[in-house]
């Protein structure tokens, strides 16, 4: 077997009987290859240790002091504090970051990944576009191959292997819908993210394990959408159009939260009409009156542990994979 960084394409081309033309293809265009073809190639690569030209470097002897960042949104305050701490503590590591605002984008993420390995980063942190169960992007493979370190950020890809720090989010479900009931609340309007998000997924269920302790009738609705603002405004506007009125809604994140009190303000609706509860801390419900209580989340130690379990993969690329999850915070 070659060494690292020592085996070619044309090396890879013979073992699998193809052309160098179909084994570049695969490993710069993998889209454009078939599964098994491509699972053909990523295997004997890896076994040949290949390491593409456009990353090649000596892990143990790197000099890289760059590390990248690639987030879904930072239209979303939980996000702006964790890439606030995250760049304090690389600061005093003498380590600069750069930053992926892929905007929801799945293939300006796959840009974003491809962009750091050219610059040969020492590691990079992930919150991915998607945290659906089905969501595989074709840059896993040149990940693994390139043995780059990798932290993924509350959104995890299924099945990928990379350490993570993520929230408890069944948990804050469950006590979020806790302290609904204990409001008095029996008629309860859910709006989550994406259908399938694994996020969504959790919180759900938290939420429905607290309904199903309750001694008396309890009606649960859900609407879906995204973590964003407008689906939920637009999502929640059609609801409240149709006459319907839940005791409280309850928004899966604070954009979707605050995209919800604008379409019950839009219908002139107040806060003694219907009462709102959110995960995660609504920044600016001030502006429409009293704060929206919350089960809040520390979105700066989220990013001290995240940067903090990357520099250690860093200094020890074999250290064992652990993921570190957080639990949140009831505030009234």
């Amino acid at each position: 077997m070659k060494s690292a960084g020592k085996a070619t394409i044309t090396d890879i081309a013979r073992r699998v009987n193809m052309t160098t033309v179909t084994v570049s293809r695969a490993l710069n265009q993998p889209e454009k290859v078939k599964k098994e073809t491509l699972a053909l190639i990523l295997k004997v690569a890896r076994e040949l240790n290949y390491v593409p030209n456009a990353f090649a470097r000596n892990l143990k002897n790197r000099e890289s002091r760059l590390f990248g960042l690639v987030t879904a949104s930072l239209d979303n305050p939980f996000y702006g504090q964790i890439i606030k701490a995250i760049t304090r503590e690389a600061k005093k590591r003498d380590y600069t970051l750069m930053l992926f605002d892929t905007d929801g984008s799945a293939e300006l993420e796959a840009r974003a990944v491809d962009t750091l390995l050219s610059y040969q980063v020492a590691g990079i942190l992930l919150s991915t576009v998607s945290d659906d169960e089905r969501y595989q992007p074709d840059y896993l493979g040149k990940l693994e191959m390139a043995g780059i370190p990798v932290v993924q950020i509350d959104r995890k890809l299924a099945g990928a292997p990379f350490a993570g720090v993520y929230l408890d989010n069944e948990q804050s479900g469950y006590r979020g819908a806790m302290a609904v009931l204990a409001q008095g609340h029996r008629h309860l309007l859910v709006v989550g993210g994406p259908e399938h998000s694994d996020i969504t997924l959790r919180r759900l269920q938290g939420i429905r394990r607290a309904l199903a302790g309750c001694s008396e009738p309890v009606t649960l609705e859900v609407l879906y959408g995204d973590y964003t603002q407008a689906p939920a405004y637009q999502a929640v506007g059609e609801y409240l159009r149709q006459g319907k009125r839940p005791d409280v809604i309850y928004g899966l994140n604070a954009l979707i939260t605050l995209g919800a009190l604008q379409a019950m303000r839009e219908q002139g609706l107040g806060r003694a009409d219907i009462a709102l509860f959110s995960i995660d801390h609504v920044h600016h419900a001030g502006i429409y009156g009293e704060p929206i209580p919350c089960v809040s989340h520390d979105s700066v130690q989220l990013g001290l542990e995240a940067i903090s379990l990357l520099l250690g993969r860093i200094d020890d690329p074999d250290a064992p994979l652990t993921d570190r999850v957080l639990e949140g915070r009831l505030d009234s």
